[in-house]
């Protein structure tokens, strides 16, 4: 879950000519380090600051660290965790992501001065604005926006059906699921929505399924990007979700969902299918991308590996909560808890240092499973999320305060922009890296 390939795509040197994994280097956000990117000219420095790199943020945002590459994405998946679990967020929230929209529908990743028209150059980004519509469309009272949002997407879809983070630029598995689920999540049926050349979403996204392409080990994989194609296990996650239809948010199918993970039936390199029964379906590809998973994470001991430029393999927390998520909706209870119960004994620190994306990803993936996201491992997820941002209108059927009076929730603190994300935010840099965020 992570806007991925926007972020490198928008990242400052020397990250910037980095490829495009996705969630592409498997935690690209990961490795943003927000200090070598300049800070929006509306910041104010804030008189006294431990650095000058310190900056006052906007009321209503989540999160303490510069918005400037994940700020849409960051809201978006909090306020769509806290929608989930049944917080009521504070009205200053969702006015902030409202108001982060363009005239055309799009969003780009923050917008510091919301006032002002978005200028023409500005970087519009897919996977931005489909998080924001999935998040406005669970939290309700915003159709306009939404439907504008949702015709910008539509306008921006490749030939073959798919999306890129960026418009004009070939397409990848993460940015084509995300907005399948923002199209879902608007009410709209993805198998309907076709290209120029009358390509589906979902004919867009099974041309980065590996199949029985390659190695063994990665039959069932999808590759980020057609180019260079390689099996990518957060690209895998994301297209085993976004393939059957579902966004970030995956309703618990039980204790006792259990279906079988099925790999592809291979044959000399091709899907050992008889003929007769035509083109793999996607409960198919989603069964493979599940097989591929399971064998990756049971290979690393119930989580998945991130591998930094000139760094060795590390767990990556976000991809393995998107892989949670990809496992519970194919229906695979049981594998799903394998790699949840890792989450459970290793992601909380990972989610404390990276902020309101991480834990809204851990939330989710509790939620996918039907586990306690209030109990996480001796963490209260929930409230640990509902801490990085303005302070909820009703927790948990509670009221809190009056949303119509609600200014701007808690104090924002101060942080300097020198601070890196946490390694592997799965939406957005990868956990679901799409991280972040």
């Amino acid at each position: 879950m992570a806007p991925t390939a926007s972020l490198a795509q928008q990242a400052p040197a020397p990250h910037s000519g980095a490829p495009l994994a996705r969630r592409a280097a498997t935690a690209l956000a990961a490795a943003l380090v927000l200090g070598a990117a300049a800070a929006p000219a509306a910041y104010a420095a804030v008189p006294g600051s431990p650095s000058a790199a310190a900056k006052k943020l906007p009321a209503g945002l989540y999160g303490t660290k510069d918005p400037q590459y994940d700020g849409v994405w960051r809201q978006s998946l909090a306020l769509l965790a806290q929608h989930t679990v049944g917080v009521r967020p504070a009205a200053s929230g969702v006015r902030w992501l409202v108001r982060q929209q363009c005239a055309d529908g799009a969003f780009t990743a923050f917008r510091a001065e919301p006032g002002k028209p978005c200028a023409a150059k500005a970087m519009r980004d897919t996977n931005q604005t489909a998080a924001a519509v999935q998040a406005l469309a669970a939290l309700g009272g915003h159709g306009d926006a939404v439907a504008k949002a949702v015709g910008w997407l539509k306008s921006v879809q490749n030939d073959d059906g798919s999306w890129s983070s960026m418009p004009g630029s070939p397409g990848d598995a993460n940015s084509t699921s995300v907005v399948i689920g923002a199209l879902a999540a608007a009410g709209q049926k993805p198998a309907s929505v076709t290209s120029k050349k009358h390509k589906t979403p979902y004919d867009g996204l099974l041309t980065f399924r590996l199949g029985c392409a390659g190695k063994e080990d990665a039959h069932g994989a999808f590759t980020f990007q057609l180019k260079g194609a390689a099996p990518n296990a957060d690209a895998t996650a994301a297209a085993a979700t976004g393939v059957l239809g579902k966004g970030f948010v995956v309703a618990p199918a039980g204790p006792r969902a259990h279906a079988p993970v099925t790999p592809p039936a291979c044959k000399d390199g091709k899907d050992g299918k008889d003929k007769k029964a035509g083109p793999v379906s996607a409960a198919q590809a989603a069964d493979g991308g599940a097989a591929y998973l399971v064998a990756q994470l049971d290979k690393n001991g119930q989580h998945l590996l991130s591998a930094m430029p000139g760094a060795k393999p590390q767990p990556d927390v976000g991809n393995t909560a998107d892989a949670v998520v990809a496992l519970a909706a194919g229906g695979h209870g049981a594998e799903a808890r394998r790699p949840l119960a890792w989450l459970q004994k290793n992601a909380a620190n990972w989610a404390r240092q990276s902020g309101p994306a991480a834990y809204a990803q851990l939330v989710l993936a509790a939620h996918a499973t039907g586990s306690d996201p209030r109990a996480f491992g001796g963490t209260d997820l929930v409230t640990a999320l509902n801490a990085t941002g303005p302070e909820p209108a009703a927790v948990s059927g509670a009221h809190v305060q009056d949303a119509k009076d609600d200014d701007g929730g808690i104090p924002w603190w101060i942080i300097g922009i020198g601070l890196a994300f946490g390694a592997g935010l799965g939406f957005l840099l990868s956990g679901r890296k799409r991280d972040g965020r």
